[in-house]
């Protein structure tokens, strides 16, 4: 054999040992994952449970623009820019249950896929609804107020001149039956409230004691309850869906709870509801605007409990975040299907 066919078949011996091998170096395989608003304990914990990726650490989206050129997932932020810039992104996981914020048509339009924080905040969200029902219908948020200024004996007076009730046999009215809403009709139901829903998808799993309505059939519902709940996502169909007609078809005397979005309720409206009678209180933990100015008439009204959209912390969100977003990175890094799949179109 000469010499040069000698090369000739070693060389193709060394090519055909590098494909069957695997890659070389692990340095042309290795996933990058950008990963932001964790801090640097949780991020070293991630990157514990997926060894074989890299994980880059950014301080905001800002940071991550110089990092997401050639990363393949985003962890906890997002925007146009990042998205336009990460050619090759494959997968977003964000911290939030809505995703409102995130309908940018370079993302909506993408390969891209999206996964959110839904269920994981339904405890937490589901309290902080039952905390502003419980305050109007038994006067806390009153009693709060006026005790330090008048006294027990007068406060007392006064807060039986005002409306006080009880839940038990109340009928609740949930407006969205998703991981949030579902926890929502629990509660309610644990206080012997009969609860219904309202929700896009009537195939929803539900307990026997609750019954389910489609979206269609709100305003027929409203008339009927005592308590009206949303916990329905922001997109298109829902933004200001609790407006002038939808007051108009509440129960006289009724209250409204909303722990959603603030865009999904006609502010003006709402507060014409209340100024007349119609609502008997409202429960907000989000607003339109939002941060509600501080000259806002919502403020001055009596029947009217703010919270500062805060009903997404507790103390035990985090570690059930955490969990979420570890198991879809490692379902990532193993090319496994992910939780919490958001369907982009619909925004939810």
């Amino acid at each position: 054999m000469s010499g040069a066919l000698r090369l000739v078949l070693i060389g193709l011996l060394l090519v055909i040992g590098c494909l069957t091998s695997g890659p070389v170096t692990n340095a042309h395989t290795q996933l990058k994952i950008v990963v932001g608003r964790l801090s640097g304990e949780q991020v070293a914990s991630l990157q514990k449970a997926v060894p074989e990726a890299r994980l880059v650490a950014v301080a905001s989206a800002d940071d991550a623009l110089a990092h997401i050129e050639d990363a393949d997932a985003l962890i906890g932020i997002a925007s146009e820019p990042l998205v336009k810039k990460g050619k090759r992104l494959r997968w977003i996981q964000v911290l939030s249950a809505g995703v409102d914020r995130y309908g940018f048509a370079a993302l909506r339009e993408s390969e891209i896929v999206l996964t959110n924080a839904k269920i994981i905040q339904g405890p937490n969200v589901a309290d902080q609804a039952m905390a502003l029902l419980l305050a109007l219908t038994r006067q806390v948020h009153r009693a709060v107020e006026l005790g330090p200024k008048h006294g027990w004996r007068a406060t007392r007076e006064k807060l039986r001149q005002g409306k006080t009730i009880e839940l038990a046999d109340k009928l609740a009215l949930v407006v969205g039956y998703g991981g949030i809403g579902s926890a929502i009709a629990d509660r309610a139901h644990g206080f012997g409230m009969r609860v219904e829903a309202v929700n896009r998808s009537l195939d929803k799993p539900h307990p026997k004691w609750l019954k389910l309505h489609p979206s269609s059939a709100l305003l027929q519902v409203l008339p009927r309850a005592d308590v009206v709940i949303l916990a329905v996502p922001l997109t298109a169909e829902t933004t200001k869906m609790f407006g002038a007609e939808a007051f108009a078809a509440m129960k006289d005397g009724s209250y409204l709870i909303n722990i959603a979005r603030g865009k999904v309720v006609d502010t003006q409206a709402l507060v014409a509801a209340l100024k007349s009678g119609k609502l008997a209180g409202a429960g907000l933990d989000v607003t339109e605007p939002e941060p509600l100015p501080d000259d806002h008439p919502l403020w001055t009204l009596e029947n009217v409990v703010v919270t500062p959209h805060m009903g997404g912390t507790s103390d035990r969100v985090a570690s059930r975040r955490m969990e979420l977003v570890r198991e879809n990175l490692r379902a990532f890094v193993d090319g496994k299907p992910l939780r919490n799949v958001v369907d982009k179109q619909r925004g939810y």
